[in-house]
């Protein structure tokens, strides 16, 4: 069994780096996911006790009064550290510019969503898992969808 420090990837592209006892997390030691994101615990018997989520770009998850994108400020942490665009060039997603989404198909957070298909896959095209119908219904009403038509600017004669 694996005793010590070191690492351990899963089947899914997260990576374990901490202390290991008797096979299992134990002791401090930090998840990494594919998306960046990064959960640092300390672990007892492989269940975390306690611990710090912190996204990708920095931001950290706080349980108690997490005030981030509530309903009096709806601004994503790029906006709030680098600060808001010029008017007429609003910011869709944290991640600017945003990741161009296959035709037909939404952006559900962990990748894309093929509403035909029912399948989403990660931002690579890898498949992740299929929908249920409440998470086919979520996406389509809450999720970024790619254009159905080409829309461009044409200037004031």
């Amino acid at each position: 069994r694996m005793e010590g420090q070191g690492s351990y990837t899963l089947p899914t592209g997260t990576e374990y780096r901490g202390a290991l006892r008797d096979g299992m997390f134990d002791g401090e030691g930090e998840l990494i996911f594919p998306n960046g994101g990064r959960y640092r615990a300390v672990w007892h018997r492989g269940v975390p006790v306690q611990g710090k989520y912190t996204f990708a770009d920095g931001l950290q998850y706080k349980d108690k009064k997490w005030h981030y994108c509530d309903g009096y400020d709806r601004r994503f942490y790029t906006e709030i550290c680098s600060g808001l665009k010029p008017p007429g060039t609003s910011q869709l997603t944290n991640l600017d510019p945003p990741k161009k989404i296959p035709e037909g198909c939404y952006d559900c957070g962990d990748g894309f969503y093929n509403p035909e298909t029912r399948v989403i896959v990660d931002y690579k095209l890898r498949f992740l898992r299929n929908a249920d119908d409440d998470e086919h219904e979520w996406i389509i009403r809450t999720c970024r969808k790619a254009w159905d038509e080409t829309i461009e600017h044409k200037p004031k004669p």
